[in-house]
């Protein structure tokens, strides 16, 4: 190994906005997938107890995807870079299945050909975002050096957060300029299709710029600055060790992790449902409840309550800080965001819906926010910090699935009301709160 390594040179503000600069479109595109998924589904004629099986496929890809991604592109090295070839690639299919996924309807398909056909291209986009979005953390990994990366990792935050209040606002606003907010029953309305449209145009042109504008080293440079590190003995490595030998923090922020992520499932699985009950007075029960005009704003208002949500979330970050303790930061956040989702069935002012929502975005900052730092604190000295990690990236992807296979379940056993399921939400934070005071956290 290099033991003579060149220091990483600082990088000026626009270097280093333009390596996330793609990350503001791939954000647009996940943000539509997120406020719309169930919208589209419901307006195909999927019934509201299997809405949360197609977000199944959202972790499943997460999980399977955005490893792989990294494992292949560390042993990738091309004239055009290493990491920006799949960046390139998953936009470029990602552009396409956003152009055909909201038109599931308008193909003059059987209605179960269309979920099919629906479910097929959810599918395609998932792999494609995720794909697209892991080379990014790579790239600051790659070429920032330490004292930059929080500055780095900060602006990829920001266009984050700024893509997806754009994502989210996109059916508001389009309706708002007089794109049509109805259809035909089973087809998705022009203003959601025409979202996606934009959405999948800003996502291809912010990956240009980001192809164009960042030149990543290529292998003598990249083993200039960086320590290839000498692979590590498999029996070490091996997982079951690895869990087996983890800290007690790594199981109790996982649990945690579980009720955080589980009721965030629900959210965008039922809020649309729930919105156009409680706010706009459609009889969800009804089949044709999903065909109604209401029910298309309640969806288009979904986008607003989640980008009020995004907001609020950015704002408590600010908050988080400065509250003595993380475990008192952790677990407040999580029981306002508990009650933000006890809030939702019984506020009918879709104005008023602003106050659960950022209530909300606090537990969503935490979450963001807190589990990474109480377990990389008590990694530290232990070793195979990155296996460990990626590890734990599983506390995020599986109760989501878990919550998503339930779903159904769940939904029957609470009367088939969908604005119950916000409350089912609320009590998984509050019990995530409170399972908060078992953590063991290293305080610096």
């Amino acid at each position: 190994m290099n033991n003579q390594l060149k220091k990483k040179p600082d990088m000026g503000f626009w270097k280093l906005w333009n390596l996330s600069f793609g990350f503001f479109g791939v954000q647009i595109a996940y943000a539509l997938q997120s406020a719309n998924i169930s919208r589209i589904f419901a307006t195909l004629g999927a019934d509201p107890h299997e809405l949360s099986y197609f977000w199944i496929l959202p972790p499943l890809m997460g999980i399977l995807v955005q490893p792989l991604v990294g494992t292949l592109s560390d042993k990738t090295w091309t004239r055009f870079g290493r990491r920006i070839p799949y960046l390139f690639v998953g936009a470029t299919v990602a552009v396409l299945v956003m152009c055909l996924l909201p038109n599931a309807g308008s193909f003059g398909m059987t209605a179960g050909m269309a979920m099919i056909f629906g479910l097929t291209a959810l599918m395609f986009l998932d792999t494609s975002i995720n794909m697209a979005m892991q080379p990014f953390k790579m790239l600051v990994g790659d070429m920032v050096n330490e004292k930059q990366k929080a500055l780095a990792y900060s602006m990829q935050s920001f266009l984050c957060n700024a893509g997806s209040v754009v994502g989210f606002i996109f059916p508001f606003f389009f309706t708002f300029i007089g794109i049509s907010n109805i259809a035909a029953a089973g087809v998705v309305p022009d203003s959601v299709i025409w979202s996606f449209y934009v959405g999948a145009a800003i996502l291809i042109l912010c990956v240009i710029y980001t192809t164009l504008k960042v030149k990543e080293w290529n292998p003598k440079e990249y083993a200039e600055y960086n320590q290839l590190e000498k692979p590590l003995d498999k029996e070490k490595t091996n997982v079951f060790a690895l869990l087996r030998n983890a800290p007690k923090t790594f199981w109790t922020v996982g649990l945690v992790q579980f009720f955080c992520w589980a009721a965030f499932m629900y959210m965008w699985t039922y809020t649309t449902g729930s919105i156009a009950d409680t706010v706009w007075g459609v009889d969800m029960q009804l089949h044709s409840a999903t065909s109604t005009p209401q029910y298309q704003e309640a969806g288009n208002w979904v986008g607003i309550l989640f980008a009020i949500q995004a907001i609020g979330s950015v704002l408590w970050a600010v908050v988080l800080p400065n509250i003595r303790s993380r475990k008192m930061a952790y677990a407040l956040s999580l029981l306002l965001g508990g009650i933000g989702f006890l809030l939702v069935p019984y506020i009918a002012n879709k104005y008023l819906m602003f106050v659960p929502f950022i209530l909300i975005g606090c537990a969503w900052a935490a979450t963001l926010a807190m589990p990474f730092t109480f377990v990389t604190n008590a990694l530290e000295g232990k070793g195979h910090m990155g296996a460990y990690l990626g590890l734990f990236n599983g506390t995020i992807c599986v109760p989501q699935i878990i919550a998503a296979a339930l779903g159904g379940t769940i939904l029957h056993l609470l009367g088939s009301v969908q604005s119950h399921m916000m409350m089912a939400a609320g009590a998984m934070l509050i019990i995530g709160t409170f399972c908060v005071s078992i953590i063991k956290d290293k305080e610096k």
